[in-house]
Order: C-alpha cells, then sequence, then structure tokens
C-alpha cells in the first residue's frame, strides 16, 4: 500500500450518509485520548491529514480517508466523560450501523495506551469485537513515553490481557518517533490484500 497517497474524504455522523464499500475498509478505535489521528497521519507520514479535535469526545463522525487502494475508517472515540447520553447513543447507532451494514471491512486497529491498564470501555469494546467476530489488531499507543527495558514487558503482559477476546497481534507504537509504525503496516498491507480472509470474516458483520 502506499501509504503517501492518502486524502481525506469526508466525515459522517449519520450511518445512512456513509459511502457504498467498493474497496478494503481498515477502521480505527480507541478512547478519545489515545491517539488516532496521530497514528493516522504517522501511518500516512502526513501531519495534518487527520485533525486533533479541540474537543476530546465531542465529535460524534466516522472520518473516512481514501489510502491508495483502501479506505481509512476513523471511528469516533469513546470513554469521554462529559459526553451526554444523547452522544452516547449516536456512538452506538453509528458504531452497530457501520459494522452491521454490508461492508469490505478488512482489519480494525483497536488502540491503546501502553501507559495504563485496560479500562472498562476498551474491555466493551474488545468484547463487542470478539462477539461480532470482527478481525481486529491492537496498536499499543505512545511507546516513546516509556522506558526501552519495559518494551518487551509492556507487549507481553497485553497480549496475555486481549489473548481471550480473540486479537490477531499486538503492536507497540510510536506516532512521535515512529516506533512500531513499521510492523503496524505490514499488517495492514496482509489484511488489505486482495482475497484476505479477514476481510471475507467481517464482510457483512
Amino acid at each position: 500500500m502506499n501509504y503517501n497517497k492518502a486524502a481525506f474524504l469526508a466525515s459522517y455522523g449519520i450511518s445512512s450518509q456513509l459511502p457504498e464499500s467498493g474497496r478494503p475498509e481498515i477502521s480505527f478505535s480507541g478512547r478519545s485520548n489515545v491517539g488516532k489521528s496521530s497514528l493516522i497521519n504517522k501511518l500516512c507520514n502526513r501531519k495534518n491529514l487527520a485533525r486533533v479535535s479541540s474537543t476530546p469526545g465531542k465529535t460524534a463522525t466516522i472520518n473516512f480517508y481514501e489510502v491508495d487502494q483502501c479506505y481509512f475508517v476513523d471511528l469516533p472515540g469513546y470513554g469521554y466523560a462529559k459526553v451526554g447520553n444523547a452522544d452516547r447513543q449516536r456512538w452506538d447507532e453509528l458504531i452497530n450501523n457501520y459494522f452491521g451494514a454490508r461492508r469490505s471491512h478488512s482489519l480494525l486497529v483497536q488502540l491503546i495506551d501502553c501507559r495504563h491498564d485496560i479500562g472498562a470501555d476498551d474491555v466493551q469494546m474488545l468484547r463487542y469485537l470478539y462477539y461480532h467476530k470482527i478481525p481486529y489488531v491492537v496498536a499499543l499507543t505512545k511507546a516513546d513515553k516509556l522506558k526501552k527495558s519495559q518494551l518487551a514487558e509492556t507487549k507481553q503482559a497485553f497480549e496475555e490481557a486481549v489473548r481471550p477476546f480473540g486479537c490477531r497481534a499486538v503492536v507497540l507504537t510510536s506516532a512521535e518517533n515512529g516506533y512500531g509504525i513499521d510492523e503496524l503496516r505490514a499488517l495492514l498491507d496482509a489484511a488489505a490484500a486482495p482475497g484476505d480472509a479477514a476481510g471475507e470474516q467481517a464482510d457483512g458483520v
């Protein structure tokens, strides 16, 4: 995949607005402050492709990016305390309708901050992915905040924590120094390849 060939397509706040699914889709999920926009920017070698919201968790939209022959789908962040019930309900509707539609979904990247234990909101999302048989990998963000001596132990701890939920792989990443970005790109390339089993499994879940 040519990650330098990337462009913002549109934001969608209502599931009926979503574009037709005519190419592999790789989605990104995580808490509002976990660094989804920063990771997408790093993957695509861009600074402002995905913009960081000034009010985390307040904008419940699904953002689509064209990346070569794929779509990167930035799902609305969750777990922000100040979001009201109406926003949470809208988030649920967007997510359920996105995954409930018959789309060419190849892989989901679940982002988790490597500096903290898995939170209750993350566990809820992992259970959702496992229940609906949505293929996913975990990208641990902010690895640059760890000491080198902590990297292997941290990755192993998270691998054990997410194993019961059917996670395919765990990758330590940093949008600051690029740690793990090539490893994550390799997983995305494999998922988006024609005939990949992940896309067939996820289609129409």
